[in-house]
């Protein structure tokens, strides 16, 4: 979300992509990469692709299967922001259901006793969501209503500015899509039939659905023995009451260590304010202290879930206003795993900057690790780091930290953002869904204590799958050395690339090497800033400052909106950028390989072959100073020179 703990705007990006567990289909769908060809993709990867994150869920297409609604399948230049609900659906489509009959079915590679639909109702007319119904069936006998909702999507406004969109119906509108889930009395076995159906009583205007995820979710896990409940202090469950003050003084045990372990047993927890450390000094205008030494642990996602019905703009104040009221303020040595956190955010920035909270935050300090943490309807998933001016005697960057198993759903900005000198950090194996800004994130800030030395430097994101975010990267980085993007699948990109590195945002300088190896790119890249720019599915931008030691290596671009790798005019270089073992394909509207005019650098090629592409292999504009060495036998057929895209 790029903000100083509270001013600074993100001007820049979006990106997305997943699609299953092993992510890229096979034989004849392969080439369409993540959600574009079979329509279940199953959770064994093969020895071809190991790409992505070993999800427990198989997703299944609406397109795929067996419907009698409507297609809906994006126009070739996938336009986004003007309520195009193709555009912002998996695989560029999705089914509608607009009269009662109609239906979407498909038959189950694995076995199930749960569901996920994304799917899209209108929202109702003055604003504010609605929840409606639609019935599921098993091998054609009624099963139960699901329930959805749009209480967290339709965002209105022509702005780019998310500060300047609105909850308030009226024009275009983007945001179309969101969530529901429910575990299911039973299992169901590998071959059943399921389908989604619009029955009599299910009255919304319409029904979109885009996909679906069936999990064969795991028994409720047995409190350890070290462990105590927060019941021991006073936590009820599915009662609907508040329970914060008992998490918090089960946190606060722990972290005297009056007990060894937090307990989160099974049920519906309701939180409406940040778990923290109260500082006795009161230090700035919010309290800023984070817990520490602490051990959170849960009966798994699906059943131990923490959830706040107060949207953060409409708590009082509660901790720092984009940090929200829900979720844990972490500043060192921390644990939490096995859990859900679920925000009531309705929106970013706009409204009177009404922003929606962040599920996890703080310095996080060293040897925290998050495990298997479902986050959803916050502005931000995780965002590590403060600025030095936050009690600069408590300041210290994040150093050593492990996310992984991480399920980030539905936000309005980042997933996981390291920022504020965050290093030696790792965001591995999780999946990221339908974020407003970049999924994952290093911004090598300049809010540190030292400039010099606290940079963010060897973090890595390894083996997750990013889908459909709806603004900004699917994979990011701003500055620093040593980071690395390595063997992810980023898929369906609204606006922005698949994978972007960028001098934008004022970071520290890039040095040394940076690392983008082994991913899958698949319809990533569009057009933002008033439509006027086109960003590629790779995008190299040096605003003002050079991005030196580029590595891109291994990786399969397909079917991108315009280009397949770009360097964009910016005033800086990215010289000496290294290009080997990459297969281009069907780049729609734009080059395999693109130097804007205003592009300066080099970057030599090696076994890179480009095929489709409909402006060319390569395109160096004219003007350009960006110089392309070696190329690659197959790359070369058709280099040329024309006058930039707008």
């Amino acid at each position: 979300m790029r903000h100083r703990q509270g001013s600074r705007l993100l001007a820049a990006a979006l990106g997305a992509g997943l699609a299953a567990s092993v992510l890229l289909p096979t034989a004849a769908g392969a080439a369409d990469g993540p959600s574009g060809g079979n329509p279940a993709k199953t959770s064994a990867r093969t020895q071809a692709d190991v790409r992505g994150a070993a999800l427990p869920y198989v997703e299944y297409e609406a397109e795929n299967g067996t419907y009698n609604g409507t297609l809906l399948e994006a126009e070739p230049h996938r336009p986004f922001g003007h309520t195009n609900f193709a555009t912002e659906s998996s695989g560029r489509k999705s089914v509608r259901l607009n009269s009662t009959g109609q239906y979407v079915e498909f038959t189950s590679a694995n076995s199930t006793n749960s569901i996920v639909v994304r799917n899209a109702i209108p929202d109702a007319p003055g604003g504010g969501g609605q929840e409606k119904t639609l019935s599921l069936y098993a091998n054609g006998t009624f099963v139960q209503k699901v329930t959805l909702s749009s209480k967290h999507s339709w965002l209105y406004g022509n702005t780019d500015s998310p500060e300047g969109l609105t909850n308030r119906p009226g024009g275009d509108a983007r945001r179309l899509f969101d969530e529901s889930h429910a575990l299911l009395k039973k299992s169901y076995p590998q071959g059943t039939k399921f389908r989604l159906q619009r029955d009599a009583g299910d009255d919304a205007a319409y029904y979109i659905i885009d996909l679906i995820d069936l999990e064969e979710v795991a028994p409720p896990a047995a409190k350890p023995a070290e462990c105590t409940s927060i019941t021991q202090y006073g936590a009820v469950p599915d009662d609907g009451k508040d329970d914060t003050t008992a998490i918090q003084n089960a946190v606060t045990a722990d972290q005297k260590g009056d007990i060894a372990c937090v307990w989160i047993p099974a049920g519906r927890w309701r939180q409406e304010k940040k778990i923290l450390t109260d500082d006795p000094l009161n230090r700035g205008e919010y309290n800023q202290l984070g817990i520490r030494d602490v051990t959170i642990r849960g009966a798994g996602m699906w059943h131990s879930q923490l959830y706040t019905l107060t949207p953060p703009h409409e708590a009082g104040g509660i901790n720092h206003p984009h940090e929200g009221n829900f979720g844990f303020d972490i500043d060192d040595n921390t644990k939490i795993s096995d859990i859900a956190i679920f925000g009531s955010g309705t929106i970013r920035g706009g409204d009177g900057n009404h922003e929606g909270g962040v599920g996890l935050n703080g310095r996080f300090g060293k040897n925290t690790k998050i495990s298997n943490v479902w986050i959803e309807h916050a502005n931000v998933g995780a965002w590590v780091g403060r600025d030095y001016s936050n009690i600069p005697e408590l300041w210290g960057p994040g150093d050593g930290l492990e996310f992984s198993g991480m399920r980030i759903r539905n936000t309005y900005a980042d997933g996981v953002n390291f920022s504020n000198g965050t290093r030696n950090s790792s965001v591995v194996n999780s999946s990221f869904r339908n974020t407003g800004d970049d999924a994952l994130a290093v911004w090598a800030n300049r809010y540190v204590k030292d400039p010099s030395v606290d940079i963010g430097h060897d973090n890595t994101f390894r083996d997750n799958t990013v889908q459909l975010p709806w603004r900004a990267n699917g994979i990011a980085i701003y500055g620093g050395y040593g980071n690395k993007i390595e063997n992810n699948t980023v898929s369906d990109t609204m606006n922005y690339p698949g994978i972007m590195l960028a001098t934008d945002h004022d970071p520290l300088p890039f040095s040394g090497q940076t690392l983008i190896a082994n991913n899958g790119l698949y319809r990533t890249g569009g057009a933002f800033w008033g439509e006027a720019q086109e960003f590629g599915a790779i995008t190299l931008f040096a605003q003002g400052q050079n991005i030196p030691g580029v590595t891109i290596r291994d990786t399969v671009i397909h079917d991108s909106t315009y280009d397949g790798i770009q360097f964009k005019s910016g005033g800086g270089a990215t010289p000496d950028v290294k290009i080997s073992n990459v297969k281009i394909s069907k780049s729609n509207n734009g080059a395999g390989i693109r130097a804007h005019g205003g592009a300066r650098g080099s970057a030599t090629l090696s076994n890179v072959t480009i095929s489709g592409s409909a402006d060319g292999d390569i395109l160096v504009e004219p003007g350009s100073q960006f110089v392309i060495n070696k190329v690659a036998a197959k790359a070369a057929s058709s280099a040329k020179k024309s006058g930039q895209r707008k």
